[in-house]
């Protein structure tokens, strides 16, 4: 610190940061470790009452949460669609006719959406590369 009081300029005021267990984390975990057992048995007692979010908090913790599998899918429509935009209907229809899971169809979608502004992207550098080469003067031009 300077002599009026105010912290010099890229210099900590406590080097030595906070105290380990000092935060409100390691605060809360002291006042219940020892009642532990306790809590979690009452959970389950109300969890058994019926409280629904009792099981849910209990549950959450001991089964990890369901995550849908990912499976190959084979449309021939989409692999025979001429267009993006075709392929796109393509998906959607087989979510429509039960073939496929909407998320699927949605992820379909958004693969082809990206593909679609990768074509984009690819087509305008080719079009500024033609650009440039036309408007570039030759060395004999000079």
């Amino acid at each position: 610190m300077k002599a009026n009081n105010q912290f010099i300029k890229g210099q900590s005021g406590n080097p030595q940061g906070r105290p380990k267990g000092s935060g409100i984390s390691a605060k809360l975990r002291q006042a219940i470790e020892g009642e532990a057992e306790a809590i979690i048995k009452a959970m389950i007692e109300q969890a058994k009452a019926g409280d629904m979010q009792a099981a849910k908090a209990l549950l959450d913790r001991v089964l990890p949460a369901l995550k849908p599998e990912s499976q190959a899918i084979h449309l021939p429509e989409l692999v025979a669609a001429p267009t993006l935009a075709d392929k796109a209907k393509a998906a959607i229809d087989a979510a429509g006719a039960g073939d496929i899971a909407p998320s699927a169809a949605s992820d379909m979608v958004s693969a082809i959406a990206g593909l679609a502004k990768i074509i984009e992207t690819t087509e305008l550098q080719k079009r500024l590369e033609a650009l440039e080469l036309l408007l570039t003067p030759k060395k004999d031009e000079k």
